[in-house]
């Protein structure tokens, strides 16, 4: 077995048995029963415990008249994600800017976390990348469904009746290929940028580094961007009145 990560050995020592007897109760069983919580779980849990610490301290210091920094920095993030919406999706594009917003603040922060001695990023495991595709998939689909009714199901077989059987498959093979291309994309630049950054810290670990690591930097915010945008892009296609 692999060295856990300190935080994944904090995990598993303080709720590990604990996760290895519900894992068994619905006929899971872990690899090593003694840490069933892997690295990428654990990261993602801290993940998510370091955005819930951030959103209580904005909503504690929420003001109009003193806005904090941290109020700053979810202002600009609004303001960019509903101007992005606004162009891709148009009318009514504030109902999504909260999903929006969410997974891009997860991502982005996973993506980034690789960069702190002593974590790595969830987001070069490729089961994290594909969750949240996931996700996205059942979301957009869902406000399609919701949007649409009984008439989002026409786009899947198209106009001409007699043309449906060929068009059916096209269309199911071409919403699963978003779901890999979001997966694909996202975990490939992550772990190429969290492997180049150890490989030079092991060779170089003076100087040279900090070159890689504002690389690593600068794809983390790009594929958060691409990330958040086809997201967009997919939940302006479900709801467009085109349809």
């Amino acid at each position: 077995m692999a060295k856990e990560l300190w935080f994944t050995e904090v995990l598993n020592n303080a709720v590990g048995p604990a996760v290895t007897s519900v894992m068994g109760a619905v006929g899971l069983h872990p690899k090593h029963a003694a840490s069933p919580i892997n690295d990428a779980v654990a990261m993602e849990i801290l993940v998510v415990l370091l955005l819930l610490a951030f959103f209580i301290a904005v909503r504690a210091t929420l003001s109009v008249d003193k806005p904090s920094g941290f109020q700053h920095i979810v202002e600009m993030g609004e303001s960019f994600v509903g101007e992005q919406a606004k162009g891709v999706i148009g009318h009514h594009y504030e109902r999504y800017i909260p999903y929006a917003m969410a997974v891009g603040f997860f991502i982005l922060l996973s993506n980034l976390l690789g960069l702190v001695p002593g974590f790595e990023s969830p987001t070069a495991n490729p089961s994290v990348p594909l969750g949240c595709a996931v996700l996205t998939f059942f979301y957009y689909h869902y406000h399609g469904i919701r949007h649409h009714q009984a008439h989002y199901y026409k786009q899947f077989v198209g106009p001409v009746a007699a043309l449906s059987w060929l068009i059916l498959p096209i269309e199911l093979v071409s919403h699963v290929a978003r779901v890999l291309s979001l997966t694909v994309r996202l975990f490939a630049n992550m772990f190429a940028g969290d492997l180049v950054t150890m490989a030079f810290f092991s060779l170089v670990p003076v100087v040279v580094p900090v070159i890689f690591l504002g690389l690593h930097l600068g794809v983390a915010l790009v594929q958060t961007f691409i990330f958040v945008m086809l997201t967009l892009v997919y939940l302006g296609l479900a709801v467009s009145e085109d349809h």
